[in-house]
């Protein structure tokens, strides 16, 4: 008879013929595992709709290098360029070619829906080059060919909507047709509009009738054929002392508020990766200490250690599995969804990067359950002598 009852033990019968007589205990386990999965990308996705709306701008332009003045500790609101300054960088050798960039925030007015007209803040980007700081790629509509014409971030403006910008001291409002649209591309969370360089010009002297002259908040550069845009940055830089040049992503990785987000992310983050396994470890050493007695039996009929701990780690991988499917099944539907102003997108990354972590995680947190298992001797536990 034992023979029979060895030869009938498999890890994967033993796995779910426990999961089918406890489906309460562990659907609670799935259930559980499913909302944390879900919690983690859902602030996954927070932190990184965060962060684009902090510097989507800088990401969605098309100027390989931002050069900013140092005084501007890389904000580019506070960043001017005088023309002094700038004839010292557009002399750099590696500088193929140059162009204005204008960053500046504004009270404007558009139209809503019911036809009456909304006031908020928005920042204007105002570029010399489409390919020196113009938005790339649109998702909708076209670029501007006017200076009337302006291509706004996709999730606070429509194609066709006017806008126009608060004036000061009797100045003539500056009027904008937003003609196309750009995913993710909000600078400092808020409304970013790109328009030509004389378009922010205007808008700067209505907004200021004093402002005998415009300068550029940033210049955009491109290095000339053969020099990467790294060596541009430090040929820029070694140039004068008065430049802070950086490229792409290191203009947006470095702007104001981007490195405290992602600090507190990661404790959050941290904080949850301790969390998962622990969840699942203790539930699986509760029911662990519950079984011993059917755990002994089972060894002292013959079924070999590995059976028994192979069984435990597929009902681990069912439970954390079934959890991560659930938890990206809702997360889904979060970012189909959107949460207010924000846009959150699906990030497979995301989900694979957890999905690995805490499937590792849990297997490890099982090992703990098998060593306990393992430690109990079968003639003890049954007949109580010692061995």
């Amino acid at each position: 008879m034992f023979a029979t009852i060895r030869r009938n033990l498999s890890p994967m019968f033993l796995a779910f013929r426990e999961m089918r007589r406890a489906r309460l205990r562990f659907g609670l386990l799935i259930g559980t595992v499913s909302l944390l999965v879900f919690l983690i990308l859902a602030q996954q996705a927070l932190q990184n709709s965060l962060i684009t709306s902090f510097i989507g701008a800088l990401q969605r332009q098309t100027a390989p290098v931002l050069v900013y003045s140092t005084d501007a500790q890389r904000a580019p609101l506070g960043s001017v360029i005088p023309p002094d300054l700038s004839a010292q960088i557009e002399d750099v050798a590696a500088v193929a070619e140059s162009g204005r960039l204008g960053v500046g925030s504004f009270t404007v007015r558009s139209d809503a829906d019911a036809g009456d007209e909304v006031e908020s803040t928005a920042t204007l980007f105002g570029f010399d080059r489409q390919n020196l700081g113009g938005p790339s790629p649109l998702s909708a509509g076209v670029l501007p060919r006017t200076n009337a014409e302006a291509v706004g971030s996709a999730a606070d403006f429509a194609v066709g909507q006017q806008v126009h910008v608060v004036p000061a001291g009797g100045a003539q409002p500056v009027r904008l047709t937003v003609v196309g649209l750009i995913e993710e591309a909000q600078l400092l969370v808020t409304p970013t509009l790109f328009v030509a360089y004389p378009a922010y010009e205007a808008a700067v002297k209505a907004t200021n009738p004093d402002a005998r002259r415009v300068l550029p908040s940033l210049l955009a550069v491109r290095p000339v054929a053969g020099s990467s845009d790294l060596d541009l940055v430090n040929a820029i830089n070694a140039r004068s002392d008065r430049a802070d040049a950086l490229t792409r992503t290191q203009a947006a990785e470095a702007s104001p508020g981007v490195a405290q987000v992602r600090q507190s992310f990661q404790i959050i983050f941290a904080l949850y990766a301790l969390v998962v396994p622990l969840v699942t470890g203790l539930f699986f050493l509760i029911i662990t200490f519950q079984k011993v007695g059917a755990l002994t039996l089972l060894r002292a009929v013959g079924a070999r250690s590995g059976v028994l701990v192979r069984s435990l780690v597929i009902q681990v991988i069912v439970v954390v599995g079934g959890g991560i499917l659930v938890g990206t099944g809702l997360y889904a539907v979060l970012t189909s969804v959107g949460l207010g102003s924000l846009t959150l997108t699906f990030s497979w990354a995301a989900v694979g990067g957890w999905a690995a972590l805490l499937l590792v995680l849990g297997l490890l947190s099982a090992v703990v359950a098998a060593r306990r298992m393992l430690a109990i001797d079968p003639i003890e536990a049954t007949t109580g002598a010692q061995p």
